[in-house]
C-alpha cells in the first residue's frame, strides 16, 4: 500500500464524520477539523457531553488507537448511545502525545454508520493524526532575541516600546519580527506572538 495516500483517501472510510484536533494545550486546541454531522456537534455541545464522553476520557489518558466498541469506560449520560442516532453508530479514535514540554497532544476521532473500520483503515488514522501533529509542532529555530520581542508584542507594547526598553533600534526589533512570522508562518506579529504562546515559548 502507498505511503503517499492523500488526506481525502485516508479519511474516506469516516463516512458519516471526523474530528480532529491537534496540538491540545490546556484548554484548546492549536487548529481543529470537525466534519461530524451538524447536529450531532450541537447536541453535543447543548448537552456539554465532552466531560462524560468516554472517547474523549480515553484520548486524554491514552495514546495509540481503539475502536469505540472496544472502551470499557462508564458512560453515564449514553454518549455512544445517544450518537447512534445521529449515524456515529460505529467509531474509532486515537490519540499521539510526543512528550514535548508543553503536554500537547493530538487525537481524532472517526465515525462511520454501517460498519467496524479495518485494522488498516485505523492503522491510517492514526499516522495521518501523528503526521499533523508533528506539522504543526513548534519551530526549534527561533533565536533568544526572537522570542525576546514577540514576548513584548504579546504584553502590548509598541515598536518604538520594545526597541526602547532593549536597547536597539527600531530596525533591528522589525528584523527580529520579520524572522519570526516567517519561522512561524504568521501574517502578523501579534499573530506571532499569539501562535509563540500558544506553543509555551513565551
Amino acid at each position: 500500500m502507498s505511503q503517499n495516500r492523500s488526506a481525502k483517501d485516508v479519511l474516506a472510510p469516516a463516512s458519516t464524520g471526523y474530528y480532529i484536533a491537534l496540538r491540545v494545550g490546556f484548554a484548546f486546541p492549536l487548529e481543529e477539523l470537525n466534519e461530524l454531522p451538524k447536529a450531532w456537534v450541537d447536541h453535543y455541545t447543548q448537552n456539554r457531553f465532552m466531560l462524560h464522553d468516554p472517547v474523549i476520557r480515553w484520548i486524554y489518558s491514552n495514546t495509540g488507537s481503539i475502536r469505540w466498541s472496544e472502551l470499557d469506560l462508564p458512560d453515564p449520560m449514553r454518549v455512544l448511545e445517544q450518537a447512534q442516532v445521529f449515524g456515529l453508530r460505529y467509531g474509532a479514535a486515537v490519540a499521539c502525545f510526543d512528550g514535548n514540554r508543553e503536554g500537547q497532544r493530538s487525537f481524532g476521532t472517526f465515525v462511520r454508520a454501517d460498519r467496524e473500520f479495518t485494522d488498516d483503515e485505523i492503522k491510517q488514522f492514526q499516522k495521518h493524526v501523528e503526521k499533523l501533529h508533528r506539522a504543526k509542532a513548534p519551530p526549534t529555530n527561533l533565536t533568544a532575541a526572537e522570542i525576546e520581542a514577540l514576548g513584548m508584542v504579546k504584553r502590548g507594547l509598541r515598536l518604538k516600546q520594545v526597541a526602547h526598553e532593549l536597547g536597539v533600534t527600531e530596525g533591528a526589533i522589525k528584523q527580529r519580527l520579520k524572522n519570526a512570522k516567517t519561522k512561524l508562518n504568521a501574517q502578523t506579529s501579534a499573530q506571532a506572538a499569539a501562535m509563540a504562546s500558544e506553543f509555551g515559548l513565551i
